[in-house]
């Protein structure tokens, strides 16, 4: 008689917006067979998840790709999962209609320092802007109030911004794409390397696998997204999660990897993060 397998508990971190909740559909609603893993799913936004894998707490996290640069000892990438921004990106939105040289010494309201968000606005801007850290859905709400000069938005506030009658100033994956030709990688998912081999190569696949399901059961996973988005109607969530659930987020592939490295690479030499990054994917 074959011997049964220990239970494994994977705890998942990922937030709590549509194109998360979108590829995770699948484990988190018994969709596939996980063998032996058991996974329980944590939301948060991406800011307190990047603080949390500082401290290696979750088996399976989401994590911006600049918060990543600071925990390659404890996770490697999965090769799967990723948010990548081909010619689109977070924003950067105003009352006015600005242009990118009068952001400069203004106060701008940001959703994490960990964030690609973030990432990107210090290698546009450097340190000629000042910050306040809020979080990603309250910013819109914050810049329209007159309490920050300026907002950076991620998620699905990259559709919704003119509703509060907000100009956009610079679309930083637009900025990007014309520095380098390149997408802008701005999550992924991590996997804690104590985990062993095995088991990091298996999870990785189990979350391919939700991946694909949600991909191939569209309709039924954009029904379990809708209810994670903002003031997204039908339309505009099946947009968004397009947007950031696609063919990138099977495989970063050759190019995806590259805009890894390109982009971890500018962010030391710019001085933002502390050390060169040696990447692994799983």
């Amino acid at each position: 008689m074959p011997v049964a397998q220990e239970t494994v508990l994977i705890r998942v971190g990922h937030s709590p917006d549509p194109d998360d909740a979108f590829m995770f559909h699948a484990l988190a609603n018994d969709k596939i067979d996980t063998g032996h893993y058991r996974f329980t799913h944590e939301l948060q936004d991406i800011e307190t998840l990047n603080r949390r894998a500082l401290k290696g707490e979750l088996e399976l996290t989401a994590v911006s790709l600049h918060g990543y640069a600071f925990v390659t000892d404890k996770y490697a990438l999965c090769s799967c999962g990723a948010s990548i921004g081909d010619n689109y990106g977070p924003m950067v939105v105003a009352r006015q209609p600005w242009r990118i040289d009068d952001l400069k010494g203004k106060k701008i309201a940001v959703p994490g320092t960990l964030t690609t968000a973030f990432l990107s606005l210090k290698l546009l801007l450097g340190d000629a802007f000042q910050f306040e850290v809020h979080p990603f859905d309250e910013i819109l709400n914050i810049v329209a109030a007159g309490k920050a000069d300026a907002g950076l938005i991620i998620h699905e506030g990259q559709l919704t911004y003119q509703k509060q009658g907000l100009h956009l100033v610079v679309d930083l994956g637009c900025w990007w794409h014309d520095q380098t030709g390149l997408p802008l990688p701005l999550g992924g998912n991590a996997i804690r390397r104590d985990l062993g081999a095995t088991a990091m190569k298996e999870v990785t696949e189990l979350l391919r696998e939700s991946i694909r399901y949600g991909l191939d059961h569209r309709k039924e996973a954009l029904k379990h997204a809708e209810q994670y988005g903002r003031d997204l109607d039908e339309a505009r969530t099946d947009k968004f999660v397009g947007m950031y659930v696609n063919d990138w987020t099977i495989d970063f592939g050759q190019r995806g990897r590259e805009a890894v490295a390109t982009l971890l690479d500018r962010g030391y030499r710019a001085g933002i993060i502390p050390n060169p990054v040696q990447l692994e994917f799983i």
